[in-house]
């Protein structure tokens, strides 16, 4: 079994500025991590993903340029750098991983999920 815990959002004014942090545990095999964000009366939408051994990372167009997704893996943590942010980007952040695939934008892909860490942005 896989455990997330996410980290790092809270509240912030447009414009700023933060970086959320996620830690994997249990016995498992990371082929990618991934980001999704879930606002009240969305669905859940795509962020960010990174492949856990090769470079390669995707992003969600709303927010490319804007973040950056990062792993280390001898700590089992995927950071997300969120930059110039928006009141749009208001949403619970969900961290995920797969044992099965890289880096998708799909959330059928991931097997295991975070709670979620609050992000608001105010105007």
């Amino acid at each position: 079994q896989v455990q997330l815990v996410e980290s790092g959002g809270g509240q912030v004014q447009a414009g700023g500025s933060l970086r959320l942090s996620c830690v994997a545990s249990g016995r498992a095999f990371y082929h990618a991590m991934g980001w999704f964000r879930q606002a009240p009366g969305k669905e859940r939408e795509f962020v960010a993903a990174v492949n856990w051994v090769i470079d390669f990372t995707l992003y969600g167009d709303s927010v490319k340029g804007r973040f950056t997704i990062s792993r280390d893996n001898t700590k089992n943590t995927v950071d997300l750098q969120m930059n110039s942010l928006k009141p749009e980007d208001t949403a619970v952040y969900y961290c995920a991983s797969s044992a099965r695939g890289g880096a998708s934008v799909r959330p059928e892909t991931y097997d295991y999920w975070g709670q979620g860490t609050q992000v608001t942005v105010s105007s």
